[in-house]
């Protein structure tokens, strides 16, 4: 092992500093967590809560979106184990009402994990039918406000996304990231074990993990403590809205989750170092294919894994999400032996240009450099 990769490699301070650059470059907050070989370091600057001027601490429960994936994909490989699903059956076997016809029969379980069903994303569809939320053309953060409180069906919303426009061939690649995909997956988890595909990822996963702060919410509004978070929606939101309290059925299980940085680094942790799942599982998990994030670039994407190759060379595995007014990453390297989980309560800091495509902020070059010292 280089001396690159050292416990002494970062200090404390170097990660205080930098966290506190990513405050003063405009985040309401943050909290960083870097774990190498057993060593920890927490570092947080700013505030939970900006009105009440509330300083942010480390063991805050956080909103962190589509990381809940990777908790839904451990889930469903536990059951895969158990043979109780089959990742190479079609799920239209499984779901053929949801899935119907020759789509179904040709769609694998396995390509729904892996984004490469070919099946689209509901959420522009909602907005153009229901005017539910924002998208890039109306720069308004007016439609999420309004539907704070909105409940919607999950039934609903998979079917909003198989009969939207096919996003590619079942299979084909590069795939395309859907949240219908995950969706589907927690119907399948529902239908295999009888109850609901929250509370079974609570008992065969977040439970054995031996997670004490992570969990489904099951109303809006988070139970203290947690960050509140601020929606900017690319400077359209001045001062930034606190969408802290949402209904979150817009999403589900596929990003609904709520955790602690520390959670998210021992979780990892287990994961990638063989503990929660047996090496063909994993193995598994981690065979990549190439899938385009909403964001419109290029991932590694295992079976709810992204795979991320840090500038020295080494691997790492974990995953990233966003809600509305928050976002959060957590890396491990391949090896176990260091990690990096970094949850923030704003985004969209970003300004659009003409074309409306976001412009760079300070706070993106900011968050980079943590984000590289964790994995330095």
């Amino acid at each position: 092992m280089s001396e690159s990769l050292s416990p002494r490699a970062h200090t404390r301070h170097d990660l205080a500093e930098a966290v506190g650059k990513v405050h003063r470059a405009g985040m309401p907050g943050i909290i960083a967590e870097v774990v190498d070989h057993g060593e920890t370091m927490r570092e947080c600057a700013g505030f939970a809560e900006v009105t009440a001027r509330i300083p942010m601490t480390p063991e805050l429960h956080h909103r962190v979106g589509s990381i809940a994936k990777t908790f839904t994909t451990v889930a469903l490989l536990r059951l895969a184990e158990k043979g109780l699903i089959d990742l190479d059956a079609s799920i239209g076997r499984y779901l053929p009402e949801l899935v119907p016809g020759e789509r179904g029969k040709a769609i694998t379980v396995r390509m729904l994990a892996a984004h490469t069903s070919g099946l689209n994303e509901y959420l522009p569809v909602i907005y153009d039918s229901l005017k539910a939320f924002p998208d890039l053309a109306q720069t308004s953060p007016r439609s999420l406000i309004e539907h704070q409180f909105t409940h919607f069906d999950r039934r609903d919303l998979i079917d909003i996304g198989v009969e939207a426009p096919s996003a590619g061939e079942p299979g084909g690649l590069p795939g395309r990231y859907s949240n219908t995909n995950y969706l589907l997956l927690a119907e399948l988890i529902e239908t295999a074990t009888g109850t609901t595909a929250e509370e079974h990822i609570r008992t065969e996963v977040i439970e054995p993990a031996g997670l004490h702060d992570t969990y489904f919410p099951s109303e809006p509004v988070l139970p203290a403590p947690h960050t509140s978070l601020c929606e900017s929606w690319f400077g359209m939101a001045d001062p930034p809205v606190d969408l802290t309290d949402f209904d979150m059925s817009w999403v589900g299980p596929a990003a609904s989750l709520v955790s602690t940085a520390a959670d998210l680094n021992r979780f990892f942790g287990l994961l990638v170092d063989g503990q929660l799942l047996r090496p063909e599982s994993l193995e598994q998990m981690q065979s990549t294919v190439p899938v385009i994030s909403f964001e419109g670039t290029t991932i590694e994407y295992g079976l709810g894994l992204h795979r991320r190759e840090a500038d020295d060379g080494t691997v790492w595995w974990g995953h990233d999400g966003s809600v509305w007014g928050g976002g959060a990453l957590t890396f491990t390297r391949a090896d176990a032996q260091k990690q990096i989980t970094v949850l923030v309560n704003g985004q969209r800091w970003n300004s659009l240009d003409d074309s409306g495509r976001p412009q760079p902020h300070p706070i993106d070059a900011a968050l980079a450099a943590v984000v590289a010292m964790g994995m330095s």
